[in-house]
Formats: C-alpha cells, structure tokens, sequence
C-alpha cells in the first residue's frame, strides 16, 4: 500500500512538473545576436528545439523544422539582425520593440498585429497546407474510412485555424503547387523554399531490384489515416504477395492500432515496425529491401517523409496532396486515393523490368539531391529574403546584389 502511494505521489509530482515546464516553454523567449553591431530585429515565431541543445548535440532528425528554424535565424543573424525566437505556441508575448520581419507559422502574427511598427514585414512561414483544407481533408478521410470499415475515429490532426496568410505581406511555402493553391485565395505573393531532408544517403550500387519488386514502404508521423495507412492496410491486407513495411508511430494511436490489429499484427504480408531513426542502420537496412514508398496521405505542406525515402533511392507512389514534385521518369501520382487504384497501382509498378525500376529509382534519388538538400534549402532561404528586403527598399552591406 505505502509503495503505492509513494509511486502515486511521484508521478502526480513528475506530471505537474511536466505541465510547469510546459507553461515556462511555451512563454519563454531566445534573443541571438549577430557578430557586429545590429542593423535591426527580426521575430522568429516557429519552434525553440533547436536553440535548446547542449554543445555537441544534434539537432533532432524527427522533423526537417528543427534545422530549418535554425538555418532561417542563421539567415538573419547573417544579414546583421538580432533574432528573437518564440515557439509558435506562445499565447502570452507581446511585442515591445520595432521588428523589420516578423516570421510567422501559425497564430502569434493576427494576435500581436496592434503591437507591431507599422513598417515591419510579416511573412507567413507555411510548412503545412491551409489548415481549413488540412482539416476539411482529414475530416473527409475519416468519413471515407467510416463507409468503407464501419468505424469511427477521432481525428489526430485537425489544428485552430489561423489567418496568418490574410495580415502578412506575404509568405515562404515549403510545398509545392498543390499547398501554394490553398493560399492563393489571400492574394498575397508566394515563395517556394524547397523543403530540406536531415540525411543524405549514397546511391545503393548493389541493390536487387528484382528481389524486392513486391516490396513497399509507408514512412510517416501522427495521424495515421490523415496520412493514408488505412488505405494501404485494405489494399495490402488483400493481396498476400505483396508485402508493406510500416515505420510510424503507430502505438501512440491506440484507436488505429485497436480497430487495424489484424491487419498491422496478424496479416503475413504486413510488417508493422514502429518509428525508426532515419541516420540508423536499421532504416537504411529496410528501404535497401523495399522498392517504392506508398504515401495516399490527404494534405501536406512539403512532404518531408517522401522526399527524405526518395533520397534512399525509393520510388515515390503518392498522392497529389503529398505536395512532392513528382515526374513519370520516378514516381506515380494516385488518381483518386482508392484502395482498387492502389492495389492496381502496386501491381503494376511491380510488373515492370528490374532495369526500369532501378533507372526510376536513380531518377528519384537523382531529383531530391539537387533539389531537396539543407544548402539548397538555405541558398534559396536567403535568396528569397533578399528578393522582399529589395522589394521593400531595405538596404544591407550583406545583400549579396549589394
């Protein structure tokens, strides 16, 4: 009895530690300054992760957002700026100084707008479509599962809207045409900024394609049939020669793993593994054995899993919403999300010559290494930042077109 009680108490202490940590996170605020005398401020509302770490840690793999808010206040601290940061969460800060830029991803920019010099740029950093697209797009997957199994899940994904694209001046877009389109509306001017990959892997000179035609990978975060996994365990569920390997999170969503147990733990073919660290062997020892990534998901703002498989070699089977370039020299488009056009859409890929699939496969690799890399993703970063600050007559000796 007294064990546990003390096991209560401890826990009891450790979540209201937790829940005070939380609160300090969410109002705490970094100030980085540059190497000489500043010629201005710059907001910086995205994540804090990457300002936190210890010397000598890396920078977390789990989502290309943590370098990349770190390589945008680089970019600034560069031009001359002093760079604040809040995680994009703060509900409480409030501006008290004058802000050239004011780099927002999701609520902070429509609160703070009294609070702002009238001349401050606000730009709109978005790494996710529109969230009423985004929910409405969940929404209606959900919908499609409950006709199609008879079940109800709650959705996983659904964010507060936000109107960050209606006050700023313009925005940054990390997807392509697919997610500029759900912001086109606010007629607003909109940059693409290739979204960046944590890994480059070399090219697998000894892969055998022939051996692993039939085998398919589904890579992704939370929100499972946001990102289309059901779709993928009905159609591979129903057709045993074909095998799929699945990376993600699934145990922290226990209402899928509960309704899909069969499929993700009792269904030969299907290989549920869990979250894998992208840098470890064990990643590069399951796409070396699998042929294409399989990636119905409905709404994304870069596509980051995908672009981080093509860079593995795989070939990319997505969906139009996955917001990921995609070319009939590497990949293939899903027309309508269905499991029919998916089960024929594996067949038919895995029908073809092991010379074609390895030249598709290069292809893919070949497209997201000149595309999809840190150096691009800061390069055209920066181009773009100096492309507004010329725009906006706003003269730096560190303006490369100075």
């Amino acid at each position: 009895m007294k064990t546990n009680l003390v096991k209560r108490v401890t826990e009891n202490v450790a979540f209201v530690a937790d829940k005070i940590q939380g609160r300090l996170e969410r109002r705490r605020m970094i100030s980085l300054k540059p190497n000489r005398s500043a010629v201005g401020n710059v907001l910086l509302s995205y994540v804090l992760s990457p300002f936190n770490l210890k010397p000598g840690q890396p920078i977390p793999t789990s989502h290309t957002q943590h370098w990349e808010c770190l390589q945008m206040a680089k970019t600034f601290l560069d031009l001359g700026y002093n760079v604040d940061v809040i995680w994009f969460y703060n509900d409480v800060f409030v501006p008290k100084k004058d802000y050239t830029f004011f780099i927002e991803t999701r609520w902070n920019l429509e609160r703070c707008i009294p609070f702002l010099n009238k001349d401050c740029i606000k730009i709109f950093h978005s790494d996710a479509a529109h969230i009423l697209f985004h929910n409405a797009a969940e929404a209606n997957r959900l919908l499609g599962l409950q006709q199609r199994r008879g079940i109800t899940l709650n959705p996983r994904r659904f964010e507060q809207p936000n109107q960050a694209i209606e006050y700023a001046d313009c925005a940054t877009v990390l997807g392509n045409e697919f997610t500029m389109d759900t912001f086109r509306y606010a007629n607003k001017p909109l940059y693409r900024i290739p979204i960046s990959a944590p890994t480059l892997y070399p090219w697998a000179e000894n892969k055998d394609f022939t051996a692993c035609r039939k085998n398919f990978l589904w890579f992704g975060s939370g929100g499972l049939v946001h990102k289309g996994l059901d779709l993928l365990l009905d159609a591979f569920s129903q057709m045993p020669d074909y095998h799929l390997f699945i990376c993600g999170p699934i145990n922290k969503e226990k209402e899928f793993e509960t309704a899909f147990y069969q499929e993700l733990y009792q269904t030969p073919n299907i290989h549920t593994i869990g979250w894998v660290d992208v840098t470890s062997q064990n990643f590069l020892d399951i796409v070396n054995n699998c042929l294409a990534i399989a990636y119905p998901s409905c709404s994304e703002g870069g596509g980051g899993c995908v672009i981080n498989c093509m860079h593995t070699g795989l070939i990319p089977i997505v969906s139009y919403e996955s917001s990921v370039d995609i070319s009939d020299e590497y990949g293939i488009i899903f027309k309508e999300n269905s499991v029919e056009e998916i089960k024929q859409t594996i067949q038919n890929i895995s029908a073809l010559d092991a010379s074609q699939l390895e030249q598709m496969a290069k292809n893919s690799w070949t497209f997201v290494r000149e595309t999809h890399t840190r150096e691009n993703f800061a390069r055209v970063y920066r181009e773009t930042i100096e492309k507004i600050m010329l725009e906006y007559g706003i003269k730096n000796e560190s303006l490369t077109y100075a």
